[in-house]
């Protein structure tokens, strides 16, 4: 834990990289050439920078053809506010930034990126994503759909109620590599301010890339619980691929907090 909190500080410390970061959370999702351009310094200066902020984990890529596309990661952060000032500070904090957002502009809707590695197979992951009874057991919902681009699918309690808690609409399925869903309420369409989720499997050595970008969140809030959610989520399906076991404390136990 030190050693991520040193990588972090060491990062935060270079105001050329906190201009990045500030260029990511203003317009989340941009190429190298386009940070660039907006911050008017070098591809080499960007490009050494940009390693230092992977490596404390504050930055998240993720490759689209032949280009890179970067997303501000915003864990590292949480993590130190809750270590640093959330005991302290914390509801004074939280009307001071109420009285903040009110005063300015609507920020642009939040996106959020998530990246681990698997020791897996791509198509054992997709069959992990798309399985009712396996997303049943990681999840604690399970995930119901026939997987085909304009379907429905929902999130579906695993209680017997058949409760659905949300869903969506499938936008894109190409097995075992790319999945596209709106991610909101069940029964929820796909209209322009839908939340969407995308799970991109990439086979990288003997091991799976798996990237979870949940992009068009309504709120700051919703990105903070979304920034404890998905990792979660995705430990307990990288402990069940890898171990045949679930964790022993459950993806919504381990943020329980945050949702409150």
């Amino acid at each position: 834990m030190a050693g991520e909190m040193d990588r972090v500080f060491k990062a935060l410390a270079d105001p050329s990289r906190r201009r990045l970061l500030d260029s990511l959370r203003e317009e989340n999702g941009q190429t190298l050439g386009r940070l660039c351009s907006r911050l008017d310094m070098t591809r080499q200066s960007v490009t050494q920078h940009l390693d230092v902020l992977a490596e404390a984990n504050l930055i998240s890529t993720v490759r689209r053809g032949r280009e890179r596309w970067h997303y501000l990661n915003p864990v590292p952060i949480h993590e130190l506010q809750q270590r640093w000032i959330s005991p302290f500070e914390e509801p004074r904090l939280r009307t001071l930034d109420a009285i903040r957002r009110h005063a300015e502009e609507p920020p642009m809707k939040p996106s959020f990126v998530y990246v681990t590695y698997i020791h897996a197979t791509p198509e054992r992951v997709w069959e992990a994503l798309t399985s009712a009874d396996l997303t049943g057991d990681f999840w604690g919902h399970s995930n119901v759909s026939d997987w085909q681009p304009g379907s429905p699918w929902e999130h579906r309690r695993t209680d017997g109620s058949g409760i659905a808690d949300g869903g969506g609409v499938v936008l894109e399925a190409d097995p075992p590599t790319r999945l596209v869903m709106t991610f909101g309420e069940a029964g929820s369409g796909a209209g322009p301010d839908a939340s969407t989720v995308t799970f991109l499997v990439e086979p990288h050595h003997e091991i799976v890339r798996l990237t979870v970008t949940h992009e068009n969140l309504p709120s700051a809030e919703d990105a903070d619980l979304v920034s404890a959610g998905w990792p979660a989520v995705m430990a307990n399906l990288k402990s069940l691929l890898e171990t045949g076991r679930v964790l022993p404390q459950a993806p919504w136990e381990m943020h329980a907090g945050e949702r409150a």
